[in-house]
């Protein structure tokens, strides 16, 4: 209960005169009666003297809260007195009371007068506030007062209490970096534009800052700032905004204004994908964007996992029991390279899987599996009845393909048995779409696999005959690409092709794309450390910051500094990256794992020199970026080279 919901003009007295204590507390007793909120001016008057035997509530610097409980109080009352020239109230410092607020309290549980007593304790602490009171020139002057004062102390609590205003969930593709920048934007910008903002996280670590039901219930709007598919299950008919992860980073505060007062936010149906909302949001080029990135942050835990073990195992073997078989010659380099073969397996069935399953949902999980199942196993037609057929794997590109097949054939499924009763809707997603949806996934890619085999070959041996200047080409163009957007859809391109020629054994390429992918924030923090002058003074401690960030390979520690100066610091970045793409592979560099920066150099091969690939292209970015901006120089640097 707030304090200016029981006190009136009526319940107030200024500039009252009072001889001693029991006068000053006789007159607020009769003050409470003129309210109405007591029916007994002797008993309740009582209550509060025997409230004051007990001890003084004079709590000191001039102020004073006295208050009685029982049964000759109707309703919750408050009043105050002002004595300018003070009274002697035996306070606890031994000063005369000039501010006093009596509470009366019914006999009941809800112990209302003890919530009051905490809040004008916790105003009354400001002497500022105190002062004003004094002070003030009329009884509408002092309500005045303490309204605006309870709203700026109990904002916050007040808010709480509403519930949050909007929720809203990130995720990106690897689940490390944009998730937890767009959840802090947008959080920040609720604050800067006073709306109570709650961010669900979903990242590689898992779910944190869950939104719990009650939350889901009270707010106004959810923003989804993600590029990859969320579950939307909770929000049935709550109004849902969808946007790219990095509009939750540089759009936080047109996205939260757009959920508090557009009209047009469509409301999510609980349909397992709202397609009226995605039909007339996204693009194709972004719903197809968005259902790999899902694939993609599904399948690098394998990748991660599998591929490091695999690279374990080959640190820990002999090549020379047995060159052919190098990574199994010892029990110690077999056990870690059987378990990491085994992840490294699943990878092509994780991304086909989580592809289907953004397109239609979790219908659309099984028919992917089993697609991506069968462009890596390669197998056709020919082969189930000719065991001497050519078996060749449809491999990443296969997996790929098959993801997007089976997503759209269970959309098709839900479309033809869409005349079903209502009664029969529980069978479509454990009999109808699984047998149909495997059986035509099956058939379709045993018709395809020769083809898509023969391109995946044709692309294998291309990339395998790759050698001297065109290798190094492709080197340079993927690490370049790494830093046109940093983490953007251009980056992403290149990573996933880098990810996906892990499956092929093309180890050298997802070495030069991660080469490329740290240059960016280790340029700025070179910067900041050998050229201070040329970033704000209040910049360089976080562009210090993207040391961390660069040897982790986080790209987008450098968003920041290219959003203020995209042209000097992008075109520096591009070129630093691709001199380090290309040096990772003229030095024949290789990495089975798609993500650790440095953390994973003792299972790169060659990694000395991989290591001054990525130090020189950082470098050389660095070097660019200094010719091209001016020095920066803050008010004291200004006063201290003019003496």
């Amino acid at each position: 209960m707030k304090i200016t919901d029981l006190l009136s003009e009526e319940s107030i007295e200024l500039n009252v005169e009072a001889k001693d204590k029991n006068d000053i507390i006789d007159k607020m007793t009769r003050l409470m009666l003129k309210t109405g909120r007591i029916n007994n001016l002797e008993k309740y008057k009582k209550l509060v003297l025997k409230r004051e035997e007990e001890g003084s509530t004079g709590v000191g610097e001039e102020i004073a809260i006295p208050h009685g409980k029982g049964e000759c109080v109707t309703e919750p009352g408050l009043v105050a007195m002002v004595v300018p020239n003070g009274v002697a109230y035996d306070a606890l410092d031994g000063k005369p009371v000039k501010l006093l607020f009596m509470i009366a309290a019914p006999n009941t549980s809800d112990n209302v007068h003890l919530d009051v007593l905490s809040r004008l304790s916790t105003m009354l602490m400001d002497s500022d506030f105190k002062n004003k009171l004094i002070s003030a020139k009329s009884k509408e002057e002092f309500l005045k007062i303490i309204d605006e004062t309870e709203k700026e102390k109990f904002k916050e609590e007040e808010k709480k209490g509403q519930g949050y205003e909007i929720l809203g969930i990130t995720a990106c593709p690897t689940g490390i970096a944009h998730t937890y920048m767009a959840a802090e934007a947008l959080e920040n910008a609720g604050k800067e534009m006073g709306h109570l903002v709650k961010i669900e996280t979903q990242g590689q670590s898992g779910v944190k800052n869950k939104l719990t039901k009650e939350e889901i219930k009270n707010a106004k709007a959810i923003i989804i700032a993600a590029d990859i598919d969320i579950d939307l299950s909770r929000f049935k008919g709550k109004k849902v905004i969808k946007a790219k992860v990095s509009d939750g980073i540089h759009k936080s505060k047109e996205l939260i204004e757009k959920a508090l007062k557009s009209k047009d936010i469509p409301v999510y149906n609980g349909n397992g994908k709202d397609e009226e909302e995605t039909e007339s949001s996204d693009s194709i080029g972004s719903k197809i964007y968005r259902d790999l990135m899902n694939g993609v942050t599904h399948m690098l835990p394998f990748v991660v996992g599998g591929g490091i073990l695999i690279a374990i195992s080959f640190l820990l073997d002999d090549y020379s029991i047995n060159p052919s078989n190098f990574g199994m010659n010892t029990p110690v380099a077999a056990f870690f390279k059987t378990i990491g073969g085994i992840a490294f397996d699943f990878m092509l069935c994780i991304l086909s899987g989580y592809i289907a399953m953004s397109i239609a949902d979790r219908p659309g999980l099984a028919v992917g599996f089993v697609g991506g199942a069968i462009a890596r196993a390669g197998t056709t037609f020919d082969s189930l009845t000719n065991a001497d057929a050519t078996i060749v794997s449809s491999g990443f590109l296969g997996a790929l393909i098959a993801g997007f097949i089976a997503g759209y054939l269970v959309i098709l499924l839900r479309k033809v048995f869409s005349f079903l009763p209502k009664s029969l809707e529980g069978i479509k997603p454990i009999l109808i779409y699984p047998v149909l949806g495997i059986l035509l996934i099956g058939l379709i890619m045993l018709a395809i696999n020769p083809f898509v085999g023969s391109i995946n070959t044709a692309l294998n041996n291309f990339l395998s005959s790759m050698q001297g200047a065109n290798k190094i080409i492709l080197g340079a163009i993927l690490g370049g690409m790494m830093s046109v957007d940093l983490g953007g859809p251009v980056n992403k391109a290149s990573y996933t092709f880098g990810t996906g020629m892990l499956a092929e054994g093309h180890y050298d390429i997802m070495a030069a794309v991660m080469a490329g992918g740290m240059v960016a924030p280790l340029a700025i923090a070179l910067l900041a450390t050998f050229f201070p002058k040329k970033l704000p003074k209040k910049e360089r401690q976080s562009a210090l910051l993207n040391y961390i960030m660069g040897f982790s390979f986080i790209s987008e520690g450098a968003i920041p500094f290219a959003s203020a100066d995209p042209i000097r610091v992008i075109l520096s970045c591009v070129i630093g990256s691709a001199v380090a793409g290309a040096m990772s592979m003229l030095f024949n560099c290789t990495l089975m794992a798609p993500h650790g920066g440095i953390f994973v150099l003792p299972v790169v091969g060659n990694a000395a020199l991989y290591l001054l690939s990525i130090v020189v292209g950082s470098l050389v970015a660095m070097f660019i970026l200094a010719a091209l901006k001016k020095n920066v120089w803050d008010k004291g640097d200004e006063v201290k080279n003019a003496k």
